[in-house]
């Protein structure tokens, strides 16, 4: 993984000479704060890997980069705000450090510090990557109210709650890697394999991501263990347990998910459930199958097999992580 840290502290270097408080510093700091505070830097990483791996040079890829790490965490920041999330990576979130006003407008001018990015490329590519850009940012939107009006209903099949995380996650991963197959001039077949393979990797990721929401260590995870169960979210655990369990437990589960209960209490039993039900097992295996989707895909890339081999492993660190 030296290679991929390698890309991550070149990103660090040009996100941090391109990022800097300035007045009104109540606007900037909470953009600084949240760039700041860690995170993986998964996408942008992505973008200038990409762009690299089809021999582009990945200095070009950098404005892109930084547009979907300010995109992200722009998001971020306006999720930790509906879910009245008190953690993000370990750290207070930007609503409970400053407020909620200051949140929405810090976050509204990274939205908008993205755009700017790609304002450094030519006309052809600012449109292609724009057009991607803007197609993606919506349907990310699209992905959060679906997540929002899960919370509400009983009636949520997996293949809907599939299609909400592929609009809430997996697109900016699959956007990311595009941007950087564009950005190195690769045919539109070729960018469009590696859009699928962000695509299924992103599911696969976010799959982990319930997984540790709720089985993850507390120390290393950098959010609340159990705030999905605590904000009733209805991710794939919810959904497989209510598939598998018996009555009993099926009604139980129900019934927590339709009080606002947030206590230590509820959080155990649901765990207690989804465990005495084998969801742990049922879910690795889900993020095995997508995973194994994305490698699939690989094989039909026109890159050599060693580069192959890069993104493979890559995919494999993902779906080992603890954080």
């Amino acid at each position: 993984m030296d290679v991929i840290n390698a890309y991550k502290e070149e990103f660090l270097t040009y996100l941090n000479k391109k990022i800097v408080v300035k007045e009104p510093a109540n606007l900037y700091n909470p953009i600084h704060y949240i760039l700041q505070i860690g995170g993986k830097r998964l996408r942008p990483v992505l973008t200038i890997m990409i762009c690299d791996l089809f021999d582009g040079n990945s200095k070009k890829a950098y404005d892109a980069a930084l547009a979907i790490e300010l995109f992200h965490n722009f998001t971020l920041i306006h999720d930790d705000i509906m879910d009245s999330a008190p953690i993000r990576r370990g750290k207070v979130t930007v609503h409970e450090k400053w407020d909620v006003n200051t949140g929405i407008l810090s976050g509204d001018a990274m939205m908008i510090l993205a755009s700017q990015c790609f304002e450094n490329y030519n006309p052809k590519l600012f449109k292609k990557l724009v057009k991607l850009f803007n197609k993606t940012a919506l349907e990310v939107c699209e992905g959060q109210q679906l997540d929002i009006d899960f919370e509400t209903r009983n009636n949520v099949s997996i293949a809907e709650y599939i299609k909400m995380i592929t609009y809430k996650t997996s697109v900016l991963v699959a956007a990311a890697m595009k941007m950087g197959a564009i950005i190195a001039g690769v045919k539109k077949q070729e960018a469009d394999k590696i859009y699928e393979f962000g695509l299924n990797l992103g599911i696969a990721f976010q799959l982990q991501d319930d997984f540790l929401d709720t089985f993850g260590d507390a120390s290393t995870f950098g959010k609340q263990i159990g705030g999905d169960i605590i904000e009733n979210k209805k991710t794939f655990l919810y959904l497989k347990a209510l598939e598998v369990c018996n009555k009993m437990d099926s009604e139980k589960l129900i019934g927590f998910y339709n009080t606002e209960n947030k206590s230590e209490t509820k959080i155990q039993e649901v765990t207690d459930l989804f465990t005495r039900n084998k969801i742990s097992e049922i879910t690795k295996t889900e993020i095995e199958k997508y995973t194994n989707k994305a490698f699939a895909i690989l094989t039909e890339l026109y890159i050599s097999e060693d580069k192959k081999e890069l993104l493979k492993n890559f995919g494999l660190g993902l779906m080992k992580r603890t954080i």
